[in-house]
């Protein structure tokens, strides 16, 4: 039987000694396929949640295993070939980068993975289209909407298939219409390459197109009902 891809195993992080947990032995678990939404107040802890799972900060106790790895056993080059590899991020202020064609934008992942160029631009052009940029490849990111330029960026965050998707509010700068295109269109290209994901968001419509939903409250991901 596989490994969950993603397991929080009580899981602590600090910010110095007298300071109170902003996690504070976490546990949860994460399966293949599955999109789940965490929401929660305004400096909860959610972001420092997901710079721990990435592995960008280091917990003060417990573990974070993706696929069975332990990221407490990487070192930071290590980690760094991890987050390359197997995860993919998606924020809210898109961070595309305005000198680059919206084809380089996305093809950066690919680039970093030593992806052979001539499978490059094939894998860049399916990703656009599955996304509903097909003819934006030679497009400057200047000419796009803000919801065209959240699509790059989801296009960036998948066109390497990782198994593991961060949303930090990727539709936080969206219209209503736009944010729904863009929440189901995530949650269907993370499920369709077998991998899984969470969406920190503030907003119970966002939440719902998950499969499942939860608060943090910083000790737990508890249970709950959006729709």
């Amino acid at each position: 039987m596989s490994a969950p891809l993603l397991v929080l195993d009580r899981l602590v992080r600090r910010f110095g000694p007298d300071r109170p947990a902003v996690i504070d032995g976490l546990s949860f678990t994460l399966e293949a396929g599955e999109w789940v939404a965490i929401m929660g107040e305004s400096g909860v802890g959610k972001s420092t949640l997901l710079n721990v799972i990435a592995g960008l900060d280091r917990p003060d106790e417990g573990a974070v295993r993706i696929d069975g790895i332990d990221l407490g056993d990487l070192d930071d080059d290590a980690l760094t070939l991890l987050r390359r590899r197997s995860m993919g991020f998606v924020f809210q202020a898109f961070h595309v980068l305005p000198y680059l064609s919206v084809g380089r934008n996305v093809a950066l992942p690919l680039s970093l993975n030593g992806v052979d160029e001539r499978q490059v631009r094939p894998r860049v052009e399916a990703m656009l289209a599955e996304v509903g940029l097909a003819d934006a490849f030679a497009r400057s990111p200047r000419e796009l909407s803000g919801g065209e330029l959240q699509r790059v960026a989801i296009a960036r965050a998948l066109v390497h298939r990782p198994r593991l998707v961060l949303a930090d509010e990727p539709t936080g700068n969206l219209d209503p219409k736009s944010a729904t295109q863009v929440l189901a269109l995530l949650a269907r290209t993370v499920r369709a390459y077998g991998g899984g994901g969470l969406l920190i968001t503030h907003s119970r419509a966002a939440a719902a197109s998950a499969d499942r939903a939860c608060e943090f409250d910083g000790r737990a991901l508890v249970p709950l009902a959006v729709r």
